[in-house]
């Protein structure tokens, strides 16, 4: 079976745990692919596909079997390829948002310069401290971890769950509590595209937790260039959106005590009966780069 994935050391650690869970090297290969995002192409409005579009190419053309990505990296279901189904796999991984450089947010001096390139993190960060300096950093973690360390930044915010996968969790300062912080859709969860995908790798609990959260997106409307969170922790469904700015936010929490769509759709109508669809529209305009 021949896996298709990004190059980057993050996706490879990723793709390897899904090869061992088919059985290791015997069982599948490793097929390396360069993104669009991989060569620097950005789009406007931004379109988070650029990071696995060419990956699902070589998947329609019949070159691999199953594409691996980061959960969070995949568009709407609307927009999956014909054909082409998508599962979470493995267990999830801490979903959170990590500070790298202090141990806490009350720890950062007045106008503390923030790096991130996402409108997400950008948002909650100025909505509780409207004081900071957001940065705009890019890159994979190294790079990011080095401009840190360059003083390009006096702190940043990374997934904690792709500093764990490549045995950096040490970096972390603090971690950021994710129904404040709430995460990006898919945060922490990899998910294997494919016309078949074999059950005995998919993990049901991550996999609802994942449906949950893509619902939520795409019955908002909302883009990637728009600031929202969306987080099932398997007792609450936790979801953010807000200004770039941090001028305006909406943030809600719905028990779940069943199925994770029915909380999916509660949410939902509570974000829209609060303005959810007017803030994403004014936050989408307001938007001047774009996230990660």
């Amino acid at each position: 079976m021949r896996l298709g994935t990004r190059g980057s050391a993050l996706a490879l650690v990723q793709a390897r745990a899904v090869r061992d869970a088919l059985g290791g090297e015997a069982a599948a290969e490793i097929v390396e692919i360069t993104t669009s995002g991989d060569r620097g192409i950005r789009t406007h409005p931004p379109d988070k596909a650029r990071w696995i579009d060419t990956i699902e190419d070589a998947l329609e053309r019949g070159e691999i079997d199953l594409a691996v990505h980061s959960a969070k990296d995949v568009p709407a279901a609307s927009l999956l390829r014909d054909g082409m189904k998508l599962a979470a796999v493995l267990g999830r991984e801490d979903a959170r948002d990590a500070l790298i450089g202090a141990g806490s947010l009350d720890e950062l001096p007045e106008g503390a310069r923030v790096g991130t390139a996402s409108l997400r993190r950008r948002a909650q960060l100025l909505a509780v401290r409207g004081d900071l300096e957001v940065v705009v950093l890019r890159g994979n973690v190294d790079t990011r971890l080095r401009k840190l360390r360059e003083g390009a930044c006096d702190a940043l915010i990374l997934a904690a769950a792709g500093l764990r996968r490549l045995g950096r969790e040490e970096e972390i300062g603090a971690l950021l509590d994710a129904s404040v912080f709430v995460p990006a859709p898919g945060q922490g969860a990899l998910a294997v595209e494919g016309r078949a995908i074999p059950s005995g790798i998919v993990d049901a609990d991550t996999d609802a937790a994942l449906r949950a959260e893509r619902f939520v997106v795409e019955a908002l409307e909302a883009t990637c260039d728009t600031p929202v969170g969306v987080h099932h922790d398997g007792l609450a469904l936790h979801a953010f959106v807000g200004m770039p700015d941090g001028s305006a936010w909406l943030r809600d929490s719905v028990t779940v005590s069943g199925p994770g769509d029915e909380a999916a759709r509660l949410i939902v109508e509570r974000l829209v009966s609060m303005g959810a669809r007017d803030l994403l529209a004014r936050a989408a305009e307001q938007a001047g780069e774009p996230s990660s």
